[in-house]
């Protein structure tokens, strides 16, 4: 399919090119290496349901009970994260495909996404019976979801995997003497693979900027309600506050897919580029107008989480994409998808941890208003009479805003100093995925997966 797009774009090609790098990127794929991963998944996705659902019901001292589930529960999560992720730079190598696989990805997430408006309607913090009840049926359903689909891809793919043996096998006994010499890959460790982590500049430059991006976004996860609560509670009912909630996990899905056509036609580094800006942009507009418009302030509120959410689901491309170049760049017979997730996940783990923590600490510092106590701290820096302009903004409303407009200022600014550096895209990404097609259509059946 041509795509018609400006110099700067990641998909800048000619229309022959880009429909012989759309047939060759579905070709790409090592059907090993993606049964592998549907293999987990169906293993891991119904126990990643059973974790879900052991919080819900009673089983063990509470304690005990909400340690034990939360570590399944993450570890589960992790599993299925990470080769569900993997499989969108396995599946495919073109950037047509990839965003046609993205796009049909959040389709389905924002249908998933619509049962926490049905939760609301079963939630009783008097009589959990209800809800347990209909948690039980979304794990059965989310168990025999991953079951048959993962059971219909393996089929697919199987059948697929018996064709490209017997074409193999063909092209072997048509060529008896003629094979090009492969050498066989070394093992390589962990620290030689961390080394050439470490060498790869566009990967620390991504990782960097994907540090603030997963700290802002975990950001937003804590604090919403508490947004809702002190800035907009007074203008707002409780119910339009869960309805708001509830808009703001569905808005990110929908959304992601007018950046994914966006991204067909500019590419994923011009889109992500204008969502950084736009983010300061809107901040700093917020900043100026005051916390006392309501209507902005709930504007400005939603549109900060939806499209920091949008960014984070677009970075996923931008990973794929890391996967390439550290295939050409280091010579690899098959590429480190789920590895180089992984990495990715790890690196920026701390941003998740420190959200909460600087979040509550920045709102004590100012306010001294102090989440668990509930109570202002005594050695506060800001004194609680001296921050109040007015009857109609008192401290705490106060911090709540400086921090909901600071926090994304700041975030913007080092993610585009970052990104600004990262030169992955255009004619460069284009010559990596030409590379990379070319390398694995080389060899005859060379698979191993890392």
């Amino acid at each position: 399919m041509a795509l018609t797009s400006p110099v700067t774009s990641s998909q800048e090609t000619s229309p022959q090119a880009e429909r012989q790098d759309a047939k060759a990127g579905s070709q790409v794929v090592s059907t090993e290496v993606v049964l592998k991963r549907l293999q987990v998944l169906s293993r891991n996705g119904p126990l990643f349901a059973l974790s879900f659902l052991a919080f819900w019901v009673a089983w063990a001292r509470p304690g005990l009970q909400f340690l034990v589930c939360l570590c399944l529960y993450d570890g589960f999560l992790t599993m299925v994260d990470l080769n569900h992720s993997a499989l969108l730079a396995d599946l495919a190598v073109s950037a047509s495909d990839r965003t046609r696989l993205n796009f049909h990805c959040s389709v389905f997430s924002a249908l998933g996404s619509f049962s926490v408006f049905l939760s609301y309607s079963f939630w009783d913090k008097e009589d959990f019976f209800s809800f347990r009840l209909f948690c039980v049926v979304l794990a059965a359903f989310s168990m025999l979801g991953f079951i048959l689909v993962s059971r219909l891809l393996q089929r697919r793919f199987e059948n697929e995997a018996r064709l490209r043996q017997e074409e193999a096998l063909l092209l072997k006994e048509l060529s008896v003497g003629h094979a090009p010499f492969t050498q066989q890959e070394k093992p390589v460790t962990i620290r030689e693979y961390l080394r050439q982590l470490s060498k790869h500049r566009n990967f620390m430059w991504f990782v960097s900027m994907n540090l603030v991006q997963v700290f802002h976004c975990h950001f937003n996860n804590n604090f919403f309600p508490l947004f809702l609560e002190h800035l907009l509670s007074d203008s707002i009912s409780a119910s339009t506050g869960s309805i708001l909630l509830g808009i703001s996990y569905i808005a990110p899905h929908l959304n992601n897919l007018y950046f994914l056509t966006l991204c067909q036609r500019y590419g994923v580094y011009e889109v992500i580029r204008w969502l950084f800006m736009l983010k300061l942009g809107l901040s700093v507009a917020m900043l100026l107008a005051g916390a006392d418009h309501i209507y902005l302030l709930c504007i400005f509120i939603a549109s900060n989480r939806v499209f920091t959410e949008g960014t984070c689901k677009l970075l996923k491309l931008v990973i794929s994409d890391l996967v390439d170049e550290d295939f050409v760049l280091n010579r690899r017979q098959q590429a480190a998808s789920a590895l180089l997730f992984g990495m990715v996940a790890l690196v920026t783990k701390p941003g998740q941890t420190l959200a909460p923590l600087i979040g509550t600490w920045l709102l004590c510092v100012y306010t001294g208003y102090d989440i668990f106590e509930r109570a202002p701290v005594k050695d506060s820096l800001v004194a609680v009479p001296a921050v109040a302009p007015g009857p109609g903004t008192p401290p705490l409303r106060l911090g709540c805003f400086y921090m909901l407009v600071f926090v994304p200022i700041t975030c913007a600014l080092l993610q585009l100093a970052s990104w600004s550096r990262f030169t992955l895209h255009g004619r460069k990404l284009q010559g990596i995925k030409t590379q990379r097609q070319g390398a694995q259509h080389g060899h005859l059946i060379d698979v191993k997966a890392i």
